[in-house]
């Protein structure tokens, strides 16, 4: 999965996190989390449609299967976990951390990930 593809499952994850129906969430309300054109959007619905991350019918809300809601999490974990190691282990600033952590979350191993969660436990 591309980084830019992991960008949008993790904001359709946070999306329908806020809704009351828990796996529902529209096509404008992730453009408009990501800055992206509507059709922008589409394209990458129906990637990750096609992959088995989510469900979409045309003029239809974006639905997450169990596999989508599954990866999102992750993806959301390892974000907030490195924004929590950059902050409170190193000190960066809030929107120093939040724009890192985007990036990182993407690029860093299991391995590397594993290392950093061991050095939180030796504090």
């Amino acid at each position: 999965m591309t980084q830019s593809l992991e960008d949008y499952l993790k904001a359709i994850g946070l999306l329908a996190d806020r809704g009351k129906n828990v796996r529902e969430v529209r096509i404008t309300d992730v453009a408009a989390r990501l800055g992206v054109s509507k059709p922008s959007a589409v394209v990458a619905v129906k990637a990750l449609e096609k992959q088995g991350f989510l469900k979409h019918e045309r003029y239809s809300n974006v639905i997450l299967t169990e596999k989508g809601e599954e990866k999102a999490a992750e993806i959301k974990g390892r974000y907030e976990f490195i924004l929590s190691f950059l902050k409170d282990m190193l000190g960066v600033s809030q929107k120093t951390a939040e724009q890192d952590s985007c990036k990182m979350e993407h690029i860093l191993s299991k391995e590397t990930l594993e290392k950093m969660k061991n050095l939180i436990e030796l504090f």
